[in-house]
């Protein structure tokens, strides 16, 4: 099996007091750890399951992984 790789944006979530991983690629694969390392882990848990569940219903994983950027908006409030 060739390994494939996914982009991740991770995300400190203060009020949960833990990381908040999203798969761009993958609508809706979200996941979340206490750690970094631990918010990969499942992340990495999270898109084997949305690939398997992808073939359960026959279909595949698109091959273009999304383009991800980080910028700032500058607002007046």
């Amino acid at each position: 099996m060739t390994p494939r790789r996914f982009k991740v944006v991770i995300e400190w979530d203060s009020e949960g007091q833990e990381y908040v991983v999203r798969v761009p690629a993958l609508p809706g694969c979200a996941t979340h750890g206490r750690t970094k390392a631990e918010a990969l882990e499942r992340a990495r848990e999270a898109i084997e399951g949305y690939i398997e569940a992808l073939a359960a219903i026959g279909e595949s994983v698109r091959d273009d992984d999304q383009e991800v950027s980080v910028e700032e908006v500058e607002v007046y409030v």
